[in-house]
């Protein structure tokens, strides 16, 4: 198994980033897309999330190969969603008291999303995405180029 993992570990460590930085992708899009929402079924506005990444430290079988590529340091190889945390800034109160969300004050709250930290969060993790793919093709076209040393 030391063999295999040597060769399908970077994989599975492309892999564990890209689907870390698409959920990273998905959030952003929930924010921007709730970016004016002042009632939500928990009450009050959105409020905006952000994912948690961790290093993998993950000892099942399934990451055997993983495990097996740490340094001799303890170094970890891989990422890993820890969790979607909100954010706990206040939201942006408006003056607006026609609005039917208008506090007694005639304030309204919306979420505490800034549309441009959002898209500037939506440029980084689509290109640590794109990085991902490349660091994959360099991967498999090393593999491929071993396997024609052999013929």
């Amino acid at each position: 198994m030391g063999a295999l993992s040597g060769v399908f570990a970077p994989f599975a460590i492309s892999a564990s980033a890209l689907t870390a930085e698409r959920l990273r992708l998905d959030v952003i899009s929930n924010n921007i897309a709730n970016a004016d929402t002042t009632r939500t079924v928990e009450g009050g506005p959105y409020v905006r999330e952000r994912v948690v990444f961790a290093p993998r430290f993950d000892p099942s079988p399934a990451f055997a190969p993983l495990v097996s590529m740490m340094t001799p340091e303890g170094l970890p190889v891989g990422v890993r969603v820890v969790g979607i945390e909100k954010d706990p800034s206040p939201p942006r109160l408006v003056y607006d008291p026609g609005h039917p969300d208008a506090n007694a004050e005639g304030y309204v709250a919306y979420p505490n999303v800034n549309t441009t930290n959002e898209m500037v969060d939506m440029i980084s993790a689509t290109r640590a995405y794109e990085a991902n793919i490349t660091a994959f093709n360099a991967t498999k076209s090393m593999a491929m180029e071993a396997l024609q040393i052999g013929k």
